[in-house]
């Protein structure tokens, strides 16, 4: 196929034979629950359009938001219609309308930053998982410590903001390349700001304001499977949120008590919470690495955990040295071809380990031996959160106590397919 006509593909709005309302019934004897749904379509330029296409162009898509009905399975309720976040959309700017991928990594974004509404905060995703993270006091500043996480995997990725934009936000914003940025409002002048980007789709999400109100929340997911067949499984909810819901890490083995020497401190424990709940937003197999309330190294869908918490340390010297490169002569490091000032940065980047020294580690499920925490241990890492529950907890405690880190269980896993 000729370049050309690669090109053409994705500007090809796919055809939407998906009907304008849908509902699904769960019926459990004469009792039957029905969730009500009404496809979403947008006014661009007087044509009123839906999802541009799914995963891939020459996908068929539609979003549905849910317009009436309650599920309640057990003891649980689903959130009741017309508290709408990303299936109900106001676009401020649209260029190229958006499709499925941008939905759905507006949607995991807003997943995570729901847990930090008490200070600005900034998740950047692409693919359906964070590339970078960060809270800060100023929203700007937020914007910016996630963004340098991880400034390669950011480009083209989906910004989401806990708070208004303001123009030194959409000023930085405006210098690299985005698909969607999605806040609860902008300030005079910010989208003009952001129009600079012709196709940035600019997402007005009013209740991001109200994301609070979300934490703790259940949806049923579904998953379809090749024969047509559908799991439903209620959503996942973090239980730990706060100090008080950590144990520091003991274990009995053969007969014998082993705890960790010392308890976090207070900035450890701020860490240690910030990456567990980012750590809620990430396709597992994960391990996460994070310092000063931002990512520094984010390890994905992996087969094993010393994999996966390798390519996190190996992704945060990667990242680091591509930052300082930037920040230094603002290219990337790949596109350095001056053999000294490489051997400089790389020099800095292996005397501060990557940025890794001080830093948290986070894994959503624990590790079955102690090789994988001494992936992070031997680069200094000082903390660590996992469910705990290993028939081998005892090595990672031992592992934290000779280096003298410390470690905390969550009692609960947090995969995410």
């Amino acid at each position: 196929m000729a370049q050309k006509d690669l090109k053409q593909m994705y500007k090809t709005i796919a055809g939407d034979h998906f009907p304008p309302k849908m509902e699904i019934s769960f019926i459990e004897g004469e009792t039957r629950q029905t969730l009500y749904y009404e496809k979403v379509l947008w006014d661009i330029e007087g044509v009123s359009k839906g999802l541009r296409y799914g995963e891939n162009p020459g996908q068929e898509a539609a979003l549905y938001k849910l317009v009436n009905g309650n599920l309640a399975l057990g003891d649980v309720k689903t959130l009741i219609a017309g508290r709408y976040l990303a299936s109900d959309i106001e676009l401020l700017q649209s260029g190229k309308h958006p499709g499925k991928t941008n939905l759905t990594d507006a949607d995991n974004a807003l997943n995570i930053l729901r847990y930090f509404q008490d200070r600005p905060a900034a998740v950047i995703v692409k693919h359906n998982n964070p590339c970078g993270v960060a809270c800060s006091g100023v929203l700007a500043d937020a914007y910016h410590k996630a963004y340098m996480a991880d400034r390669v995997a950011a480009f083209g990725g989906c910004i989401a903001l806990n708070r208004a934009v303001d123009k030194a936000t959409a000023e930085a914003i405006s210098n690299q390349y985005a698909e969607v940025v999605v806040a609860p409002d902008f300030e005079e002048g910010s989208l003009e700001i952001l129009g600079r980007r012709k196709n940035l789709r600019v997402i007005r999400i009013d209740n991001i304001n109200r994301l609070e109100s979300f934490v703790g929340e259940r949806v049923v997911e579904f998953k379809n499977l090749i024969d047509g067949g559908i799991i439903a499984q209620w959503s996942f909810v973090p239980q730990a949120r706060s100090k008080a819901d950590l144990t520091p890490a003991q274990t009995e083995y053969k007969g014998k008590t082993y705890k960790v020497n010392r308890e976090p401190t207070d900035a450890e424990y701020q860490d240690l919470l910030f990456g567990w709940l980012v750590e809620s937003g990430i396709t597992s197999n994960s391990v996460i690495y994070v310092k000063d309330q931002a990512t520094v190294g984010i390890g994905t869908g992996e087969q094993d955990r010393v994999g996966v918490a390798e390519i996190a340390r190996d992704k945060a010297y990667r990242k680091l040295a591509d930052r300082y490169c930037f920040e230094e002569y603002q290219i990337s490091y790949n596109d350095l071809e001056d053999g000294e000032k490489r051997i400089e940065i790389d020099a800095r980047v292996a005397e501060e380990k990557g940025g890794l020294i001080g830093s948290a580690m986070v894994s959503d499920a624990f590790f079955p031996f102690r090789d994988g925490i001494d992936v992070g241990l031997c680069q200094g890492v000082t903390a660590v959160i996992q469910p705990g529950g290993s028939g081998n907890d005892y090595q990672s405690i031992e592992a934290c106590n000779e280096f003298g880190a410390t470690m905390v269980f969550t009692g609960q896993r947090s995969f995410k397919h």
